[in-house]
C-alpha cells in the first residue's frame, strides 16, 4: 500500500511541475485506494479509485499517465455526455480520444492502455460511431459514473456537497482530500460494500460537469501563465470550453427570424377610416437547404435532419427550396415546399462524384434569390465559393473539417 501511495504522490508531483495543465486537474481528485473491484483506476467524477497492486507494477511515468487520464476523463465531462450512447462502447471512444492526447504530451501509456492513430484529434461523440457495438475490449480504467448497466443514482444516494456550492473534505483537494487514502472514511459516500461508489445521478452529472468545466478553465489559464500549455492541450481547453450550441436551437433561431408575425401602422385605404389601428401581418420565411449527397452523408441522417426541420415548420410559416448537389447540383433541383406542405426527399441520391458546394450558390445568384438563411447539411470535405454571399448561411457539419466562412454547427454532438 506505501509503495503505491509514493508512487501515486511522486508521479502527481511530477505532473504539477512538468505539465502544470494536467497536474492541475490531477489535483482535484483526491486519491483512494480501492477495493477488489477496482482492476487499474477508476472515477466517478468526484474521486480517483486505484488497485495498489496495479500501480505497485506500474513505472513511475506510467503512473502519471494514468493520473492524467483519469483527470482528462472528468475535465471533458465525459460522464455528463454519454445521453443514450451504449455504456460499454461509449466507454471505449472516451478512452480512444484521451489516450493520443496523452501520447502526444510525451507521457507513457501502461501496457493496457489502447491508443489508435486512427482517432487521433476526434471527440468521443465522434469516434463512438465508427466502434463495432459487439466490441468487448476493456477499457484502460473503470468508468463508475454509471452503474454496471448504464443507470444513474437516486438522488438521495450522496451528500452532494457539488449541489451546496462547495466541496467536503472527501471532495475538496485543497481541504485536504488529495492525499491517497483508504476507503471506508466517506459515511454515505461509500456506495457498496466493498466502497464502490454508486452511479451519479442525472442531477449530480450537471452539477459536477459545471465544477469541472472551472477546474479546466483555471488550469489552463495557470499553465498559460507558466508558458507550459502545449499547442495540443490549449486547443482542448478551448474547444471543451466553448459555448456548446445545439443545431436544433441554432436551426429554430434562422426560421424564427426568418419568418415573422408583427403588426403594421402603415395607412390602410382610406375607405376604412381616419384612424389608424395596427394590424397583423405575416411574413413567411424563405430559407433555402442544400443536402450534400456525395455519399458522406448517410439516409438515416437525412431522414433525422428532415424530420427536424418539419417539426420547425409545423411552429413557422418557413417556405424551403431544396438542393440536392455532390460535384454538381441534382439536374431536377431545386424542389419548393411551400409553408402548409411536410419537407419530403423527392427522390433516392445516390452518392458519389465528390463535393462541391459552388453550384448550390451560383444557382441563387442566376436566379436573383437572395434568401432569409441558407442551411447546408454536409461534412464539409470540398471545394468552397471563394466569397461568402450576403445572406446567412449555416453550415452543419458532420465531421472535424473547418468552413472558411459562414456558421459551422457541429452534428456529431
Amino acid at each position: 500500500m506505501s509503495e503505491a501511495a509514493d508512487k501515486l504522490a511522486a508521479a502527481r508531483t511530477r505532473l504539477i511541475l512538468d505539465r502544470p495543465f494536467l497536474g492541475a486537474l490531477v489535483l482535484r481528485l483526491p486519491l483512494v485506494a480501492a477495493g477488489g473491484w477496482c482492476r487499474t483506476t477508476a472515477t466517478d467524477a468526484r474521486k480517483l479509485y486505484y488497485n495498489p497492486a496495479w500501480i505497485a507494477r506500474l513505472s513511475a511515468a506510467e503512473v502519471q499517465f494514468a493520473l492524467a487520464h483519469e483527470a482528462l476523463h472528468c475535465a471533458l465531462g465525459h460522464f455528463a455526455r454519454r445521453g443514450h450512447r451504449k455504456q460499454q462502447t461509449w466507454d471505449l471512444a472516451c478512452d480512444f480520444a484521451i489516450n493520443p492526447l496523452l501520447l502526444d504530451e510525451g507521457l507513457r501509456p501502461p501496457p493496457e492502455a489502447q491508443v489508435l492513430d486512427l482517432y487521433r484529434g476526434m471527440a468521443a461523440e465522434e469516434i463512438y460511431p465508427c466502434l463495432d457495438d459487439s466490441l468487448d475490449d476493456e477499457t484502460l480504467d473503470d468508468h463508475v459514473w454509471d452503474g454496471e448497466e448504464g443507470g444513474e443514482g437516486g438522488q438521495g444516494r450522496r451528500n452532494d456537497a457539488a449541489g451546496q456550492g462547495g466541496g467536503t473534505p472527501e471532495t475538496d483537494p485543497e481541504a485536504g482530500g488529495a492525499t491517497p487514502r483508504h476507503p471506508g472514511a466517506g459515511g454515505e459516500d461509500d456506495g457498496d460494500e466493498d466502497g464502490r461508489p454508486p452511479p451519479l445521478s442525472a442531477r449530480e452529472k450537471e452539477q459536477l460537469r459545471d465544477q469541472w468545466q472551472r477546474h479546466l478553465a483555471a488550469a489552463a489559464q495557470r499553465a498559460r501563465e507558466a508558458g507550459k500549455l502545449s499547442g495540443g492541450l490549449a486547443r482542448l481547453a478551448e474547444a471543451a470550453l466553448a459555448t456548446e450550441v445545439s443545431w436544433r436551437a441554432a436551426l429554430a433561431q434562422y426560421l424564427s427570424q426568418a419568418a415573422r408575425d408583427d403588426y403594421t401602422w402603415l395607412r390602410p385605404s382610406r375607405r376604412e377610416g381616419e384612424v389608424i389601428w395596427p394590424s397583423l401581418r405575416s411574413h413567411a420565411g424563405d430559407i433555402c437547404v442544400a443536402l450534400d449527397t456525395s455519399g458522406s452523408i448517410g439516409d438515416g441522417d437525412l431522414a433525422s435532419f428532415l424530420g427536424e426541420l418539419n417539426a420547425l415548420k409545423g411552429t413557422l410559416p418557413v417556405r424551403i427550396t431544396l438542393f440536392a448537389c455532390d460535384a454538381a447540383l441534382a439536374p431536377d433541383a431545386p424542389w419548393v415546399c411551400e409553408p402548409w406542405e411536410e419537407l419530403r426527399l423527392p427522390r433516392r441520391f445516390e452518392g458519389g462524384g465528390g463535393t462541391a458546394f459552388a453550384p448550390v450558390f451560383e444557382w441563387l445568384e442566376r436566379a436573383g434569390q437572395r434568401p432569409d438563411a441558407l442551411v447546408y447539411f454536409t461534412d464539409a470535405e470540398g471545394e468552397f465559393p471563394h466569397l461568402a454571399p450576403d445572406y446567412p448561411v449555416l453550415w452543419l457539419v458532420k465531421g472535424k473539417a473547418a468552413v472558411p466562412w459562414g456558421r459551422r454547427i457541429q452534428l456529431n454532438a
